[in-house]
């Protein structure tokens, strides 16, 4: 029933218009089977779920579970729980001045009570939008159960002259003042195990005790908890009886495709418009950024353990628009195209993002970025040219042998990161049988993107060690193998 909450201003008035008490459950299950039969999207702006973890957590939603989130970093675990708002009620009653959003119906505080019991069907009712019906906690070592729970506040005995005997001077922590609320905890392992244990009543009873205090409270509360599988052996564990008393323990995964991950991506990155309208990024330039991720989560050097989170790509994007914008200033252009050579300012982006092992520490961060670029460019190399086997007979022709031969009686190549555009393709087009190639295996390329597949193609030599690049301050330069060596003898 959907009441006009201009017009209804205290309890009578909404008994008169036929209000019934509804636990928050029970609303989000109410409005969450509203939105499965009108076929709407429930959780919109999350994808990649809607197979896997969306029908498991409508699942534990329509069975009133209590939800723990479990997942590597990254995988969108609070958004979910953010999300849930919208599943809620627009604007639900509450006695007015209430600490703990008592409903006008089903008081629980001594406050409420009493108040309803002096000013009757005329006391005051004010109404709370479900954007204020969420409430969130990290939980950090320092978290004490006064702040969760509630503890007796002094100053309030002594202002209002109780006695710590009453009830009254008892300030309430963030889960009683969430009360009709979804309430999330951050991090679950991360709360000391005593004040997991805290938890207990709230969860199977709906009560809490505080100070010794003969207080029973029946809270309502939608919780949600997420947490890393790897705070289990690391930093903490969830205790095995909190564990028992939560409903439903849902897994979240990464993308499953370089598709799905580039919506993700391209849906967080915070661009400025003038970036999107002046920066023209290839195709190929956003599945190689995505792939980049992929090989970090499969890397000998990487803690796949810890996870490589969706916000390195979000950020290795930003970043690698920024490159650009940044030459396209520098040289004046008006307009400029995303570089393979671009993909060396994402460094930034990936190092503070990844855990390394050991055999990742001895190589430093810094190389262990550059590998995984180049593990990248090898793993859609392949998708675009004929493979290149690692032993081939010294006679054998190979698609490649033209363009090699180009770089072992030249000079090499050479590209500035500062090159204009017009130096950029000019570069590029001096290379004949790279064109020639291009034309041959990806005739259909969009010709924007032609120049950044060239690129592809010269680095996935490299990365099959056909040509060596050299890394220079401000750009750097691909050559024959030997060509070099062999002329100077």
């Amino acid at each position: 029933m959907k009441l006009n909450h201009k017009e209804i201003t205290n309890l009578g008035e909404l008994k008169k218009a036929g209000y019934k008490t509804k636990k928050i459950k029970d609303e989000l299950r109410a409005n969450l089977i509203d939105k499965i039969k009108s076929d709407e999207i429930t959780f919109p702006g999350v994808w990649g779920y809607e197979n896997s973890v969306v029908p498991e957590l409508e699942r534990a939603i329509l069975s009133r579970h209590n939800i723990n989130l479990l997942g590597l970093r990254g995988q969108a675990k609070t958004r979910l729980a953010r999300l849930m708002v919208n599943l809620l009620d627009e604007y639900i009653p509450i006695v007015a001045g209430s600490e703990i959003n008592d409903d006008p119906l089903s008081p629980i505080s001594r406050f409420a009570i009493e108040t309803i019991k002096e000013h009757g069907d005329l006391t005051p009712i004010s109404w709370l939008h479900r954007s204020e019906r969420f409430y969130e906690k990290l939980a950090t070592p320092d978290v004490t159960v006064a702040d969760l729970i509630g503890d007796v506040d002094p100053i309030k005995a002594a202002n209002l002259k109780l006695s710590y005997a009453d009830d009254r001077v008892i300030h309430f922590g963030m889960i009683p003042r969430a009360n009709r609320c979804i309430f999330v905890i951050n991090e679950l392992p991360d709360l000391q195990a005593r004040i997991q244990v805290s938890l207990f009543n709230i969860l199977q009873e709906g009560d809490i005790q505080i100070r010794g205090f003969k207080l029973r409270l029946p809270l309502d509360l939608q919780f949600v908890f997420t947490a890393n599988p790897e705070d289990y052996t690391n930093r903490g564990s969830i205790v095995t009886p909190l564990k028992d008393r939560i409903g439903s323990q849902i897994l979240t995964h990464y993308p499953d495709d370089i598709e799905t991950a580039r919506k993700i991506t391209e849906q967080e990155s915070k661009l400025d418009k003038r970036q999107t309208d002046l920066v023209y990024v290839p195709d190929l330039a956003r599945d190689l950024l995505e792939q980049i991720s992929r090989e970090a989560r499969e890397s000998e050097y990487v803690d796949a353990k810890s996870g490589i989170s969706a916000r390195m790509s979000i950020t290795s994007f930003e970043n690698l628009m920024s490159t650009a914008e940044r030459r396209l200033l520098k040289n004046g252009q008006e307009t400029t195209m995303i570089r393979l050579s671009d993909f060396m300012g994402v460094i930034p982006s990936i190092i503070g993002k990844i855990e390394l092992v050991y055999e990742g520490e001895q190589e430093g961060s810094g190389s262990v970025a550059e590998i995984l670029i180049e593990d990248a460019v090898k793993s859609l190399f392949l998708t675009y040219f004929p493979k290149i086997d690692k032993l081939e007979r010294k006679d054998a022709e190979g698609p490649y042998d033209e363009l090699i031969s180009w770089f072992f009686d030249g000079e090499g190549f050479d590209l500035l990161d500062d090159a204009t555009d017009e130096e950029y393709k000019e570069k590029l087009d001096s290379i004949i049988p790279l064109q020639q190639l291009v034309t041959k295996y990806q005739p259909n390329i969009n010709k924007e993107d032609t120049y950044f597949l060239k690129e592809l193609l010269l680095w996935g030599l490299v990365a099959h060690k056909k040509l060596s690049k050299q890394r220079y301050t401000v750009g750097y330069q691909i050559k024959d193998v030997y060509g070099s060596f062999i002329r100077g003898l």
